[in-house]
């Protein structure tokens, strides 16, 4: 049992912790393409390492290359943080996931690309483009009268008084930029629309005057709960106005950012501007240039029910072109019209994911940010958000300015590649951070259809139900993976934003695009709209574990992360290790996410994760109370560098109560029994231990004061077992 006693958890955590600063520069394969919730790389190079490199510290093998042998799996794939680096270390790796979104970033990420031919074809691709759309980003500086390029356009969602017709703009604030990394606030006026720059932000009590028309300018916006008062009959009224709008609400271009290179040597601070004639021609031009273009390749579906997708509906978006506007799918139709000519399958494949990931900063749910005074991923959230103050960026792209174009995926895809031709590691010594180079390692393998070989570097990637794969016994020297959870993000639903455009290069050659959306009944996630409940959830968990456990060699690893303060959400997993007759032999601590994080900060949720690690030999005894174990866990998260929080201790003694649990059920578990009677059984366990361990009397004594953040513990699904 190598990785429960090699394990550095301070190590593993203190990288982990850089990493999840900056993701992208420290495992830059991951800008292949947008996944969620992705694990640090840096902690599972660090599990592997833990069980494979025999009882050299990992301090010291961390930095250099390996070249192992033999097959990991990881069963719900995802992003394929697991492979990659189980790949990396020289394994073969299996990969299985229910979503063909995640086969396609797995598979782009390991597969070989001639980088100079990339980049060549990807350039040419964007300058065809941009001799018929180039024109409609261009404006006219304000100081100079010279053409400009544009980096964003700001639109405002609009709503007719349904008492007197008066059309009004949704505006929840006024404010277009704060005065951070811009010299003053940029503050639209409500009354004229001009945009006015001020020292200070002005309010209801203390405004300004417009240097336009004078009216009195603020930062409020006319807008409160979803309800705006009209500015000329005087009555109040809620928008959207009804449920299931017949189409998505009207927007007026209100603000552009662009950027003039000639004046930009001498000017401070961004250039904002208000939309003049010309610029609307040119919104009216992009209309007209759309219905000349009525063969452009654009996702036609409808946007099913869903428990994401509920918001978008409600707000009267039927398909997914309706999340983009004219300009936007004149461009896109254009450049994915361009990108499907490429003759070279892999640089067709490779630009094809670039055009899939970018469309998170080219739609019309995308919102500026009035700090980084940048636009913001759709997804910067795990949903759809329907502001209503929408970001429409640039289509190609200025060099070296801005963000979220096509030329700038085109550079991030590169980078990605570049590191797995050689992967590098980050060391911090005190605040000095060196690059390690670590030569001899590589991310790639040679893609095959069945069970790789084990010491042949291979690659079995599916799209399909875990428990589909065809195992063969004691194959697998681990397994390996950051399993999904109950309450956890709606990967379907989220990715068929992309899936709806990227089919439409890839179904006539992979019959994973073949369906029109990504969602599957059989995805493991509660969902109401689709009737997946804890029950389904856990008998289908357990069917994955059962399946993988099978297929262990003797004294193998299954090892997994899991995050939730509820000790009663990892029920589903007590069920599913025991189901599989496996038996926990450690839970270890390791960071997750930063507390800055936007799915952490102001939350509930814990930055920590649980390392799981069983296996089907052997018994790791529980010593101790599990207040000593958190103590013990917590002084290594300290020294580690993590800021703890209620959440953190909740998180981690949750993990301690689920393997005690295992450990008191494994002996007597009967798993012929109906899934109901197992998961009641397991329900009770924990909640014996649950009141035998008193978490919050275990928190607030754990606390020390005023350096936690305090926050209400999650609600209990106790209700549903």
């Amino acid at each position: 049992m190598s990785l429960e006693k090699h394990f550095d958890a301070v190590f593993a955590t203190s990288l982990a912790l850089r990493e999840k600063q900056i993701q992208q520069n420290y495992r830059p394969v991951i800008g292949v393409h947008k996944w969620f919730a992705r694990r640090p790389g840096t902690i599972f190079r660090n599990l592997l390492l833990a069980e494979f490199n025999g009882s050299e510290p990992l301090e010291t093998n961390y930095w250099r290359a390996h070249e192992f042998h033999g097959v990991i799996a990881d069963p719900f794939m995802g992003g394929g943080t697991p492979i990659y680096e189980a790949n990396r270390l020289g394994f073969s790796v299996v990969g299985t996931d229910i979503n063909p979104m995640a086969f396609w970033v797995v598979r782009q990420s390991l597969s070989e690309l001639d980088l100079n031919a990339f980049q060549s074809v990807a350039e040419s691709a964007a300058a065809d483009v941009e001799r018929v759309v180039g024109s409609l980003y261009r404006t006219k500086c304000a100081e100079c009268g010279n053409p400009a390029e544009v980096k964003y356009f700001l639109w405002v969602k609009t709503e007719v008084c349904p008492h007197c017709n008066t059309t009004h703009d949704l505006f929840p604030g006024y404010l277009l930029a704060e005065a951070e990394r811009h010299p003053r606030h940029v503050v639209v006026c409500g009354s004229c629309g001009a945009l006015n720059e001020y020292e200070r932000q002005p309010t209801v009590d203390h405004p300004q005057p417009c240097s336009h028309c004078r009216a009195a300018v603020h930062v409020e916006g006319p807008t409160h709960r979803q309800r705006i008062a009209c500015r000329k009959c005087g009555i109040d009224f809620a928008y959207p106005q009804r449920d299931l709008l017949p189409h998505p609400p009207e927007h007026r271009l209100w603000a552009m950012e662009y950027h003039c290179a000639r004046c930009k040597p001498r000017h401070e601070g961004r250039f904002f501007k208000v939309p003049d004639a010309a610029d609307l021609a040119r919104v009216t031009r992009a209309k007209t240039l759309l219905k000349a273009n009525s063969d452009l390749p654009i996702p036609q579906e409808k946007i099913p029910p869903g428990d994401e997708t509920a918001r978008l509906l409600r707000w009267g978006y039927r398909s997914y072109r309706e999340m983009f506007n004219e300009r936007q799918l004149l461009g896109l139709g254009l450049l994915l019209r361009r990108i499907r000519e490429v003759e070279s399958r892999e640089v067709r494949y490779a630009l094809l994911t670039v055009f899939s990931d970018f469309l998170r900063y080219q739609n019309m749910l995308c919102r500026y940010d009035t700090y980084a005074l940048k636009c913001q991923d759709i997804f910067s959230v795990h949903g759809f958000p329907v502001g209503l103050v929408q970001c429409e960026n640039n289509l190609l792209g200025i060099p070296k300015v801005g963000s979220g174009s096509f030329r700038h995926f085109v550079e991030k895809y590169l980078r990605a590649k570049n590191y797995c031709i050689a992967p590098f590691e980050t060391e911090f010594r005190g605040k000095q951070k060196r690059i390690v180079p670590v030569p001899g390692e590589h991310i790639g393998a040679d893609l095959v259809t069945k069970f790789p070989g084990g010491d042949k570097r291979q690659a079995w990637i599916q799209a399909a139900p875990a428990e589909r794969a065809k195992l063969p016994a004691s194959s697998l020297a681990g397994v390996f993976t950051d399993p999904p959870y109950f309450d956890n993000v709606q990967y379907a639903e989220l990715m068929d934003f992309c899936f709806a455009w990227l089919r439409l290069g890839l179904k006539d050659e992979f019959r994973e695009f073949a369906p029109s959306t990504t969602r599957n009944g059989q995805e493991l996630t509660g969902n109401t709209t689709m009737g997946r409940g804890l029950e389904h959830f856990t008998g289908g968990l357990s069917q994955v574990f059962c399946h993988y456990a099978a297929a262990l060699k003797p004294g193998a690893p299954f090892v997994f992360t899991y995050h939730h303060n509820n000790p009663e959400v990892y029920l589903p997993l007590v069920v599913a290790i025991l189901d599989a007759g496996l038996t926990c032999t450690a839970a270890l601590p390791a960071a997750a996410e930063m507390n800055a994080s936007l799915h952490i900060a102001g939350t509930v949720s814990s930055s920590l994760d649980s390392v799981f690690v069983c296996r089907r030999e052997g018994t790791q005894p529980m010593t101790g109370e599990i207040r000593s174990l958190l103590d013990h866990d917590l002084a290594l998260m300290r020294k580690a560098g993590v800021k703890l929080r209620d959440g953190d201790v909740r998180c981690l003694a949750a993990g301690h109560i689920a393997r005690r649990a295992v450990l008191r059920l494994h002996p007597s578990w009967d798993g012929t029994l109906p899934l109901q009677k197992r998961m009641v059984v397991a329900a009770a366990c924990l909640r014996d231990i649950i009141a035998e361990t008193d978490v919050e009397s275990l928190v607030t004594e754990l606390r020390p004061a005023a350096k936690w953040q305090h926050a209400a513990k999650e609600p209990t699904i106790a209700a549903t077992i």
